[in-house]
């Protein structure tokens, strides 16, 4: 039996259902951005592409996560 995924990948399927676009997309969509601050990244996912806080949260915290780590 597998582990369900936890932290924000956990949300991603859902992401994906909702707003019809791959996590890759999202995920270059974020590294595109103008080097800003986590909440000015979550704030431009919710007023620019109508993402709710959550999701937009969880996209940048894995992104920025994994960045973090190369």
């Amino acid at each position: 039996m597998t582990e369900p995924v936890k932290g924000p990948a956990g949300y991603f399927p859902s992401i994906e259902k909702k707003y019809g676009r791959p996590i890759s997309e999202w995920k270059d969509l974020i590294r595109s951005s103008p080097p800003t601050k986590h909440m000015e990244l979550v704030s431009r996912l919710k007023t620019e592409h109508g993402l709710g806080h959550g999701h937009a949260n969880a996209l940048v915290a894995h992104t920025l996560a994994e960045d973090k780590g190369k």
